[in-house]
């Protein structure tokens, strides 16, 4: 009898557990993370358990919780990730990058300046025509003022968003050691151990999304992981962390790993931080366009100006003065009678200089060369949500091919929790048939 009560209590505790976990399957189906989890289940065999005597068995064991991973499936998750995450942070640059370029009408308000110097060519000694060629150039450099100002504005803000990624993925670096350790000073196939695994795989993905990661794993579920890929920097090694530093210099964004006294420099190919590493390029190469232009055009038109005579007979002055930036651009002209639109001694009705401005309108081609920027952005810009889109559908594949897996099925469960509950009840009458029997042998007279 005391093998059969054995028995029916190895069940009643197995089964409980049992229960247990698909009860926790269930409540948790739709939790971000969770990772399904079952119990495996192992025959007593003679000599095993608690009773020792010559058996065909004696009953049954639980030997731990399974978490349902796939080490592929979600390897290819966070690879997807990563290259989503790049594309996605190096749109958002590229829009930057376009509202920049075309909010400030820039390049119609350049073509308006010139529209404004032919005009005024038709009639030189139009007083009122000369204002308006002044304002023209007024509306010209304000608008290359502020184009600057919004450039100044994107390097902040890309500033900002690559310490806060560097700052989160520092602090998810310590996290998973402290997620490491847990892992080392727990037994392994328990509930604590399976909850402790769903923090790191759950880890690794914000991870995967901020730059590409190499993970490997030990026996206990432990990760080392290193940045930048197989080939990258070592940034966590089981109980030790290292920490990820942002700098931009020159339009160039560099990314430093020190780790245990070394410093090593990141190269990420996925991930957020690829993203701004690209866009901090892009905004550096939109910025020297307009810088160029911008430069060449002030000193042109002030050359220009400077070779001619006023509406007074005066020597023309410069028309622009230039800040700090090539595009910090203010008139220098306080009247319309300083535009120097004749040749020296040409009188008031001579407009040689300002067909000589019209031909460096052609030749330097200014207008063209930021047309061509904000054409080339936009086209970027339009290739780049293709492949967002594209990359976006991958990752979703990879997500329900991981989701198939690891994820809770809750009519699977239900099948799961009948079967636990019918094995518990026969295992509970199975205690009850050896009470029973045990009680009527004590009760033989």
């Amino acid at each position: 009898m005391s093998d059969l009560l054995s028995i029916g209590a190895s069940g009643v505790r197995a089964y409980q557990s049992a229960l247990s976990v698909t009860g926790e399957n269930i409540a948790n189906s739709g939790a971000a993370g969770y990772v399904r989890r079952s119990v495996r289940l192992t025959e007593m065999g003679a000599g095993a358990g608690l009773v020792d005597v010559p058996a065909a068995g004696n009953g049954v064991l639980m030997t731990g919780i399974v978490r349902s991973t796939d080490v592929y499936a979600s390897q290819a998750v966070r690879s997807a990730s990563a290259d989503l995450s790049r594309t996605t942070a190096g749109v958002q640059w590229l829009d930057r990058i376009e509202k920049t370029l075309t909010g400030n009408e820039l390049s119609a308000r350049m073509t308006g300046f010139f529209g404004s110097a032919n005009t005024l060519a038709a009639e030189p000694d139009s007083t009122a025509l000369r204002q308006g060629m002044l304002s023209a150039a007024e509306s010209l450099g304000i608008a290359f003022t502020a184009t600057g100002q919004s450039f100044d504005q994107i390097d902040q803000d890309m500033d900002a968003a690559g310490r806060q990624a560097t700052t989160q993925l520092n602090a998810l670096g310590r996290a998973l050691v402290q997620i490491n350790d847990g892992l080392g000073r727990t037994t392994p196939n328990t509930a604590a151990a399976a909850q402790l695994t769903d923090q790191r795989d759950q880890i690794l993905d914000q991870m995967s999304a901020i730059v590409d990661i190499d993970v490997t794993t030990d026996s206990l579920g432990r990760t080392n992981v290193k940045l930048g890929g197989a080939n990258g920097q070592a940034f966590v090694n089981q109980n030790l962390s290292g920490a990820v530093a942002y700098q931009r210099a020159k339009g160039e964004v560099v990314l430093a790993v020190s780790m245990n006294g070394g410093v090593g420099i990141l190269s990420p190919s996925g991930g957020a931080l690829a993203g701004i590493v690209d866009g901090a390029q892009r905004v550096s190469a939109a910025r020297e366009k307009v810088e160029d232009v911008a430069a060449d055009f002030v000193a042109r038109v002030n050359a220009n100006q400077k070779a001619g005579e006023d509406q007074t007979g005066a020597a023309g002055q410069a028309m622009f003065t230039v800040g700090t930036r090539p595009t910090d651009i203010a008139v220098a002209l306080t009247s319309g009678a300083q535009i120097a639109a004749a040749d020296p001694g040409g009188g008031r009705r001579d407009s040689s200089k300002l067909t000589d401005l019209e031909g460096l309108r052609g030749a330097k081609g200014w207008e063209a060369s930021l047309t061509a920027t904000i054409t080339n952005n936009a086209s970027t810009l339009d290739q780049r949500n293709t492949i967002a889109a594209a990359q976006g559908g991958i990752r979703d594949g990879a997500m329900s091919a991981l989701t198939s897996t690891t994820g809770v099925n809750l009519d699977s469960e239900a099948v799961e929790l009948m079967r636990y509950q019918q094995a518990y009840q026969a295992s509970s009458r199975v205690i009850q048939i050896a009470r029973d029997t045990l009680q009527t042998i004590l009760d033989i007279r």
